[in-house]
C-alpha cells in the first residue's frame, strides 16, 4: 500500500498487507462483528479504516503467532484485554520449569477445562 494516510482501503489491499486471504477477513468480520466492521460500498466491496486493519493485524498474531484459538481471541475481546493480550510475547516454557505466572487469559482456559472436566463428570455419573 502506497499511501498510508488512505481513509477506507480495499479488501484486496488489506489482504496483501497482511498476507492473508480475502476469505479469511471476511470470515473474521462475522467471528469478531464488534471488533471488525468494514464499511461497504456499492456492490458489497469491504473498505477497512486504519484502526480496524491494526485490529486485524493484532488478530492476525494472536491466531498465528500465539497459537490461540478464536474462541480465545473472543475471550480476550469481551474482557477488554485485547491490546494488552495482543501486545504480549510469547515465552517457551522448559519441560523441567514450573511456570511462574499464570495470566488471565490461562486463567479462563483452566475454569473451561475445569468446567468442562465437570460436565463430563456429571455425564459419567
Amino acid at each position: 500500500m502506497e499511501d498510508k494516510n488512505e481513509f477506507f482501503i480495499p479488501i484486496n489491499e488489506v489482504s496483501k498487507e497482511l498476507d492473508v486471504p480475502a476469505h479469511t477477513l471476511r470470515y473474521w468480520e462475522k467471528q469478531f462483528p464488534g471488533a471488525i466492521r468494514p464499511v461497504t460500498g456499492a456492490g458489497n466491496r469491504r473498505y477497512y479504516r486504519r484502526e480496524t486493519i491494526e485490529k486485524l493485524r493484532s488478530i492476525k498474531s494472536l491466531l498465528y503467532d500465539k497459537g490461540m484459538t478464536i474462541a480465545g481471541v473472543k475471550k480476550i475481546l469481551h474482557n477488554g484485554t485485547f491490546n494488552l493480550e495482543a501486545n504480549i510475547t510469547k515465552k517457551p516454557v522448559n519441560a523441567g520449569e514450573k511456570k511462574a505466572e499464570i495470566s488471565p487469559l490461562d486463567m479462563g482456559d483452566i475454569d473451561a477445562a475445569i468446567k468442562l472436566l465437570n460436565q463430563a463428570k456429571m455425564f459419567l455419573d
